[in-house]
């Protein structure tokens, strides 16, 4: 492997391990057993690269290639879920409070991490100047795999209900897809995963959301 390709490797072993984990523990906090925590962490980890790859006609996607980002999260979905079933607690008081910031870093990491890699498989397949596939398939990538594992926990899907997520995604992949002819590839990649996770976690200590009808309902 080359340098840059090593790079790359190793940001995606990272949201591969901080999305496994945060799918475990919504597993975890649904009482699902460990078989239904794993699936949820590789789910959460691999289903946003799946769907990219869908879209941009690579057959079959990528992870069936490289089965270690599925291994990885397997793995992570087991520590997690032994670590919180010796030390069980209650999801209140500060434990509710570490829980969520917890669920924030992870979700915000692989959020990012993941957006800039869609943009990077895209330009890698043929497409480095379409700009509006480039942001598509980088936000497809970053929102995906949490939007599954919503769906199989019974959740509303966290990229509809909860702080700034795909706008920060969208705005990652804008970045990356503008700003990698000018700095180099890796630099920008960086550079949007930063602004992502910069973005996510503003979003959450002001509590920035989108408009929306609440039609009595409190707020978040």
């Amino acid at each position: 492997m080359e340098l840059q390709e090593i790079i790359i490797f190793s940001m995606e072993i990272v949201g591969t391990i901080a999305f496994a984990a945060s799918g475990a523990m919504v597993g975890i906090e649904k009482s699902m057993d460990i078989f239904g925590v794993c699936v949820l962490g590789v789910v959460t980890a691999v289903g946003g690269g799946m769907t990219r790859d869908i879209v941009l006609g690579i057959h079959p996607p990528g992870v069936f290639g490289k089965p270690v980002y599925v291994l990885v999260a397997i793995g992570i979905s087991c520590l997690v879920f032994v670590g919180m079933y010796f030390h069980q607690m209650r999801m209140e008081g500060n434990f509710r409070k570490i829980y969520d910031k917890a669920m924030l870093i992870m979700d915000s990491v692989g959020l990012g991490v993941f957006t800039v890699a869609g943009v990077n498989t895209g330009i890698e397949n043929g497409y480095p100047h379409d700009l509006f596939l480039l942001v598509f398939v980088g936000t497809v990538t970053g929102v995906g795999g949490g939007r599954l594992r919503d769906m199989m926990a019974g959740n509303p899907p966290y990229i509809f209900v909860r702080h700034v997520y795909a706008s920060a995604s969208i705005l990652g992949a804008f970045l990356c897809a503008v700003l990698y002819p000018w700095i180099g590839l890796v630099e920008a990649m960086f550079l949007s995963a930063a602004a992502v996770v910069g973005m996510r976690y503003l979003a959450a200590h002001f509590r920035w959301n989108l408009p929306r009808v609440r039609l009595g309902e409190k707020e978040d």
